[in-house]
């Protein structure tokens, strides 16, 4: 836990898949609210670890291609200006520090702007995991997210709610 913590403190994306004998729900929800991109727990079958490491890695490309990290290292959006390949955050000349989930959550809005995503694809594609019952981490990352960037929480600017579906970058900023 404590690695991966200073490994996503330093804001290096590296793909993580923790492998532990910690199987309480606690401890799963811990170790991917830290930074880890999937938790595995033992014993585990070969097959199945195969399987995990493949769609990391499925993952991690379809979010470089939702990034469209080779033609746009810098998102710029009203006074929010997102530096991809930095890892860095300003609002207006302030610097905003996000989680490196928080980050990728953020990225992964603004770089398609008006397009709604449920939380269940958020999910997918940022923490990588698909588990009922842990929407709510998607909730909470961006109401803190909101707080972060947002002039106005009861009036959000950049990241709205589609009611009834999840979450969108405004397209008209």
């Amino acid at each position: 836990m404590e690695l991966c913590r200073r490994i996503r403190s330093e804001q290096i994306y590296v793909p993580v898949l923790m492998l532990t004998a910690k199987s309480e729900e606690i401890d799963k929800v811990l170790g991917l609210e830290i930074g880890a991109d999937d938790y595995l727990t033992k014993p585990f079958s070969i097959r199945e670890f195969i399987a995990r490491v493949k769609a990391i890695f499925r993952r991690s490309h379809m979010i470089r291609e939702s990034m469209d990290i080779t033609n746009k290292n810098v998102i710029k959006k009203g006074d929010l200006k997102i530096n991809v390949e930095m890892r860095k955050v300003l609002l207006g000349d302030r610097k905003v520090e996000l989680s490196p989930k928080e980050f990728e959550l953020l990225v992964l809005l603004a770089s398609n702007p008006g397009k709604s995503n449920n939380r269940s694809r958020l999910l997918n594609l940022v923490w990588g995991y698909d588990f009922e019952g842990y929407e709510h981490t998607v909730n909470s990352h961006i109401n803190r997210l909101r707080a972060k960037i947002e002039p106005d929480m009861a009036k959000p600017t950049y990241i709205l709610t589609t009611w009834g579906v999840g979450y969108k970058f405004n397209e008209e900023i």
